[in-house]
Formats: C-alpha cells, sequence, structure tokens
C-alpha cells in the first residue's frame, strides 16, 4: 500500500506537468508584460510533446500556468478599487483562472481522445480545436476572449495584416498549426509526415506573412479625414465619484479641450465615464460641460452615466457615450451593449441580492444596443471600455454605417500594471479586422490613434493628462471578415462537435 502510494505521488509531480506549466509560462511571456510575440510559434511545444498519457491534467496546468500570470492585475482591480480583503481577491483571481483553465483541458482532452481512438494527429485536429474553445470562451456565461492566441501577432506588422480575413482566431489557428507542426518534428524527427506538416505550416505561415506585406504596400482610396482631440484627463479612480473633486475635474478637462481645439481638433473626445454625474440633468455641472462646445465651437464626444424611463414608472440605467454639437446641443446618445459582471451589473441580481459590484456609481446598468451617432454626414461606432475585445461589437457597428470606432475607457482599475497594454493590443486587431481608424481615448492612459494596419499612433503615458491631436480617415476599406465574421470558430466548433460525436460512437461500438 506504501508503494502504491509513492508511486501515485511520484505520477501526480510527473515531468509532464512541468513540461505543461513551461508551456503556460512562455504563452504568458508572449504578451504583454514581456510583449514577446514570437514565442507564440513555439509556446505550445513542451505541452504538445508531453501531454499524450494526461492529456486534460497537462491542458489545465497549461491554462493555469497561462492565466494566473496574465491577469495578475486582477488583483489591483479588487483590492485597490473592489475593497476586498488580499485573502477573498487572490481567491477569486484563482477561482477565475481555473475556469479558464478548463477551456485548455478540455481542448487537449479531445485533441489526444481523437488521435488515441481515431488516429487522427494534433497537427491536423488541434488547431481547430483550440479556436473552438477559444471561441467558447469569449461566448460562454458572457465571455472573457482575454488572451486569445492570435494576439500575439499583434506587434509584427507583415503577419497581424491576416486579421482581415478569419479574425483574430485565424491567427491563433495560424499558431496553433505551426506549434503542432514543430512539436511533430521534434516527436518525428524527419519522419514523412513530420516534413509534409512542417512544410504545410511554413507554406501557409509565408503565405500570410506575403499577404500582409501586399496589404500593407496597397493605398486604396483616399477617404475623408477629420482632426480628433483625444482629452485624457488622468482623475484618480478615488476623486472620480467624490463631489469635492467634481469642480476641479471639470477645470481639468476644459482646460485641455480648450488646448486640443487650439491645436486644430474638430471632435474632441473624453474617456468613459469623464462626468459622473448626468448630464441629462439641469445642473450645474452639466451647464458647465454644454458650455465647453459652444467655447470652442467643436463637437464634443464624452462618457458618463445616464437613465430612461419605462413605461413602468420605473428606470433603467446606462454606461453611456453622449455626442453634443458645436452649440452644445445633443445630437445622440450610445449605451454600452456589453456589461461587465459584478462590475457594472450582478449576474442573477435577484439570487445573488447579498453581492455587491466592485465599482463605484448607480445601480445596476442596462445593455444598450448598437447605434452609430451621426455627426455631419458621418457615423461613430462607440466602443466603451472592454467592449473592444469582443470582435462582433466592433463588426457589428462598422456594417451598420460607422465610418470611425471611438473606444472610451477607464483603466485607471488597472493601476500601472500591464492590462492597459493587453486592453491596448486588442483593440488594434479590431481596426485591422474591419480595416478602420480607432481613436482610443482612456482616462488615466494609455489613450491612442490606431492605424487600419493596426499600427498605434500618438500613444500617451499611464497616469498623465495629456491633450492629443490627430488626424484620421472617416470609413471602412472593407475587409472578408467583415462579410464572413467569425465563420472560421463556427466551423471549428462543428468540426470539435463531430469528433466528440465520432468518440462517442467508436466507443459504444468497442464496448
Amino acid at each position: 500500500m506504501k508503494n502504491l502510494l509513492n508511486r501515485y505521488r511520484l505520477d501526480r509531480l510527473s515531468p509532464d506537468l512541468f513540461l505543461a506549466g513551461l508551456s503556460g509560462l512562455l504563452l504568458a511571456a508572449a504578451f504583454p508584460p514581456s510583449g514577446q510575440g514570437w514565442l507564440g510559434f513555439v509556446a505550445l511545444i513542451p505541452l504538445l510533446i508531453s501531454a499524450e498519457r494526461r492529456p486534460f491534467a497537462c491542458g489545465f496546468t497549461c491554462g493555469l500556468c497561462f492565466f494566473a500570470p496574465l491577469l495578475y492585475w486582477l488583483n489591483i482591480v479588487m483590492t485597490s478599487y473592489g475593497g476586498l480583503a488580499p485573502f477573498f481577491s487572490v481567491a477569486a483571481w484563482l477561482l477565475l483562472c481555473v475556469y479558464l483553465a478548463l477551456f485548455f483541458g478540455a481542448a487537449l482532452w479531445l485533441t489526444f481522445s481523437l488521435k488515441q481512438q481515431l488516429h487522427i494527429l494534433p497537427l491536423l485536429s488541434l488547431p481547430f480545436i483550440w479556436v473552438a474553445f477559444e471561441y467558447l470562451r469569449g461566448t460562454l456565461l458572457t465571455g472573457f476572449p482575454w488572451g486569445l492566441l492570435g494576439y500575439a501577432a499583434v506587434d509584427m506588422p507583415q503577419l497581424r495584416q491576416a486579421a482581415d480575413l478569419f479574425g483574430v482566431y485565424g491567427l491563433s489557428w495560424l499558431f496553433v498549426l505551426c506549434n503542432s507542426a514543430l512539436a511533430l518534428v521534434f516527436q518525428k524527427r524527419l519522419s514523412r509526415t513530420a516534413v509534409l506538416g512542417l512544410a504545410s505550416s511554413l507554406l501557409l505561415l509565408s503565405a500570410a506573412y506575403l499577404y500582409g506585406q501586399l496589404a500593407l504596400q496597397q493605398a486604396g482610396d483616399e477617404l475623408p479625414r477629420l482632426s480628433v482631440g483625444l482629452v485624457q484627463g488622468n482623475i484618480e479612480q478615488h476623486q472620480k465619484w467624490d463631489r469635492n473633486y467634481r469642480q476641479q475635474t471639470l477645470d481639468r478637462y476644459r482646460r485641455l479641450s480648450l488646448t486640443a481645439a487650439a491645436e486644430g481638433a474638430e471632435l474632441l473626445i473624453w474617456p468613459e465615464a469623464a462626468t459622473p454625474f448626468y448630464i441629462q440633468d439641469d445642473s450645474i455641472d452639466s451647464r458647465q460641460v454644454l458650455q465647453i462646445p459652444r467655447e470652442t465651437g467643436r463637437a464634443l464626444l464624452l462618457g458618463g452615466p445616464s437613465y430612461q424611463a419605462n413605461a413602468d414608472q420605473d428606470f433603467s440605467y446606462h454606461n453611456s457615450a453622449f455626442l453634443l454639437g458645436a452649440d452644445g446641443r445633443s445630437l445622440g446618445r450610445s449605451d454600452k451593449i456589453h456589461l461587465v459582471p459584478f462590475g457594472e451589473y450582478v449576474p442573477l441580481g435577484k439570487l445573488l441580492f447579498f453581492v455587491n459590484k466592485l465599482v463605484s456609481g448607480v445601480g445596476d446598468f442596462s445593455p444598450g444596443t448598437v447605434n452609430p451617432l451621426a455627426m455631419n454626414g458621418h457615423d461613430l461606432g462607440v466602443l466603451i471600455c472592454y467592449e473592444a475585445i469582443f470582435p462582433d461589437i466592433a463588426r457589428d457597428y462598422v456594417n451598420n454605417g460607422s465610418d470611425l470606432l471611438v473606444n472610451l475607457t477607464n483603466d485607471a482599475w488597472f493601476g500601472r500594471s500591464s492590462a492597459p497594454r493587453q486592453l491596448l493590443d486588442m483593440t488594434r486587431m479590431r481596426a485591422i479586422e474591419n480595416r478602420i481608424w480607432i481613436a482610443r481615448v482612456a482616462n488615466t492612459g494609455i489613450s491612442a490613434l490606431i492605424a487600419p494596419d493596426g499600427q498605434a499612433f500618438r500613444e500617451t503615458a499611464l497616469f498623465e493628462e495629456a491633450a492629443v491631436v490627430g488626424s484620421v480617415e472617416l470609413g471602412s476599406r472593407g475587409s472578408l471578415y467583415r462579410r464572413v465574421g467569425d465563420i472560421l470558430p463556427a466551423v471549428c466548433l462543428l468540426l470539435s462537435g463531430a469528433g466528440i460525436l465520432l468518440l462517442c460512437y467508436f466507443r459504444r461500438r468497442n464496448s
């Protein structure tokens, strides 16, 4: 009995799990703060050469070692701004990492089950299965598509252009294919299968790079331009909702707006929740805001809470963006569509009535709908906060006529962590997928102008006030992704589902 127990413990601490953990750490290093995107091509090799004996455990270990360092900043959000004790913050962070790691575990289990039962090599199955589970992770339980493997290409100018074909998921597919081919070479040496797999992956990778090079050289038709002013107020999070600091906040935004207008900005943009009060109300504060467009002679797009009376004499609240004309009159309002669970609303609120939200502000927010804001014959599509990590929302705005995407966000929650950079990188991918300019304005940074090729211009520093003026094009140049959307992950889901059905059929037949 003692010998059996010792063998069990040694089995649990087998080198397989260490190699899987190494893959997770290498994968995390492909993202900020390290930002070594090239690791996306090789990070999964230790996992793939060690996972066959215990695929789910290895996949889960890899996922845990990936998400834990990638999302370390959640502890800053929950302790510094959410008021949670460190113990509960770490517990919540680990629970989320465990949940996300399950997708890695399931993907590896299905991949190696297909290999063992149906002799389908991971080279042929894993790219599809990986993308299928990435898509599920971004969809189930409101979705959390943070850290998709395809984002490792964001600083590779040629390769990232392929995102306008099948989105970030297409790049994930290509990264996993390369990892699978290299792992097969390690295992099979120069066998015929390994050579064919490596040659095929190199051919597809070369084709993607060539496509990217041609896309960068393509000029396209001349589009009208607009000069925008990004107003980064740098308001400390603990001051934002404190009425004692309200006048100081408004004075700062007015001063920075005047600076941007003097430098030629035609549209002034303030970040998410720049006005921590209802601009709809006739108050001293709202009148000061309405005066700024009149004083500058410029349109103003800003973020703030809003409310709407319902038929049952109740009110719904929204995290909104308001567009004001140069005369101070409202040109429209766009409400945030994808809300942050436990941040802007409590899921299953009637059952979890004892759970408080992490953020300060009014009661539970309600989701809005796609509603581009019209200005001088052009439409603005507004992505509020982390809506920019959801490819379908940006695509819906562009397909509904938006000529410019604007990302209003408040990244003060993240402190001086790598999260603002991670969020900016994901926003850059939305510009490529839709071949459209994005103006990103963050309360404490990073604000930037993002070109349709994913290049970020005029980036601001973290926790500094700034007024950045730059020129953007109005209009989208079109892309395959805009037309077909997430067809690749849909196909991957169908193929993965078919793989599960085949496994069930063969297991029943052999039982």
